[in-house]
């Protein structure tokens, strides 16, 4: 495909009117303000509209959409325990995968080309995504509240198989990472023997931290004033290459650990506010040199999946938390949305616009959109005025996934029917279950 007479917005903010760029199989080929002489096949008339690298949700858990509205106005623990555990007990495969399908089909329509997605029912969440042509690192998160050893859990059990069948699967497309919940829902043992694993196999880790204070200042009691990050550094974890959730209240030791073993932050503003967990302090983790990514946690709460939202609050939330307006840019939002969330899911070819890199592309339509006129600064109007609506199309390693309202690989309207189905059964029984 040939993208003719185009707007680009590459990873770094910088944009560039009238431009061409070129699709061959699952790369870009070419990149230029001239027309290529190669033939590309389909010509697609870019006037009025804007091309940039796919957006890249570094933290969800897609299958949560069941629970989309299903527990409002708690804190987290209540959130968790009343609400969202005892849903979660009812997940059969069949539910995980119409779940897992349904929040896919969401993040395609909102520009999202890849996420790394922390969830149980792996079999079930992967068929969704190979299904589906998103882009997937998917986790199970190991929880554990005695003495096992990792290898005796059901989790280990559920990701091994995982490992040895799926990762790598699609030319990379998917790929599996080590999980662990959080510090409050493992112990040491299990934590050692899982970073162990990772330095074995060279696999990613992906973990919650410091979401909320409760759990920041509890650690530090359990485990003689370690903070998360500490206690999690100290048994290994970071050896790998690291994807840290939230990051709330983490202190200034843990943001030098962070810089020094190259931990991703997955920054989530929208569930941080909802759950009023507090907020990540990005603007000093992106001054310290921190990779820091975004990521819409899950829809249980968000409620949506749309990451231009999610960007949009990281480039204003810190100005009034900081009392600095130059806290966060534009620039530095689309790249937050884009190419560190790549780098994060180890993923180098991936998140940005250059000749060779994989085609995840997502267009915007912004022609009869007064809210992108005048345009002094592209990234400015897309991070502070665009709507993740705007997205007419959605490319994953040169593949559409979704064009004006079409999706090519997800039935939308069956995606929908059985994840309502699905939800209505769980909240039913849980319902009758209230009721004696």
């Amino acid at each position: 495909m040939l993208f003719a007479g185009i707007g680009l917005l590459d990873e770094q903010g910088r944009y560039y009117e009238n431009q061409f760029l070129g699709v061959h199989g699952k790369k870009i080929r070419y990149i230029g303000a001239e027309p290529p002489q190669e033939d590309y096949g389909e010509r697609y008339e870019g006037r009025g509209k804007l091309l940039m690298p796919g957006l890249v949700n570094a933290h969800s858990h897609a299958a949560m959409t069941l629970l989309r509205g299903y527990a409002e106005n708690l804190a987290l623990d209540d959130w968790l325990n009343t609400r969202v555990f005892p849903f979660e007990d009812r997940l059969t495969p069949k539910d995980i995968y119409h779940g897992s399908l349904l929040g896919i089909a969401e993040m395609l329509r909102f520009g999202i080309t890849s996420v790394t997605d922390m969830y149980f029912g792996g079999d079930a969440a992967c068929r969704a995504a190979l299904e589906s042509g998103i882009k997937m690192n998917f986790d199970t998160a190991i929880t554990c509240f005695d003495q096992s050893d990792l290898w005796d859990l059901p989790e280990y059990q559920q990701v091994r198989p995982l490992v040895q069948e799926l990762h790598g699967a699609e030319d990379g497309r998917l790929r599996i990472d080590l999980g662990i919940h959080a510090e409050y829902t493992s112990t040491p043992k299990t934590v050692q023997q899982m970073a162990g694993w990772a330095k074995e196999t060279g696999l990613r880790i992906h973990l919650h931290l410091s979401e909320t204070k409760a759990e920041h200042e509890a650690c530090k009691m359990r485990h003689n004033g370690k903070t998360p990050a500490q206690y999690f550094d100290s048994l290994g974890v970071f050896d790998a290459p690291a994807t840290a959730a939230h990051c709330v209240w983490v202190e200034e030791p843990d943001i030098r650990i962070f810089k020094a073993r190259g931990v991703t932050v997955a920054c989530n503003p929208v569930s941080n506010l909802k759950l009023a967990s507090g907020f990540c302090p990005a603007p000093r983790l992106l001054e310290a040199g921190v990779n820091v990514a975004l990521g819409t946690d899950g829809a249980a709460s968000n409620n949506n999946l749309n990451l231009l939202e999610e960007a949009r609050l990281f480039a204003t939330l810190y100005k009034a938390a900081s009392g600095d307006p130059t806290a966060v840019s534009p620039a530095q939002a689309v790249y937050a949305a884009t190419r560190a969330g790549a780098l994060s899911q180890g993923r180098e070819d991936c998140g940005t616009l250059r000749e060779g890199a994989r085609a995840d592309l997502v267009v915007f339509d912004l022609r009869g959109r007064p809210y992108y006129h005048p345009c002094y600064d592209m990234a400015g109007n897309l991070i502070y005025a665009g709507q993740g609506a705007d997205v007419c199309l959605t490319m994953v390693d040169g593949k559409v996934l979704y064009r004006d309202g079409v999706y090519t690989t997800i039935d939308l309207e069956r995606a929908i029917w059985e994840a309502e189905r699905s939800a209505s059964r769980i909240a039913g029984e849980l319902g009758k279950e209230h009721a004696r």
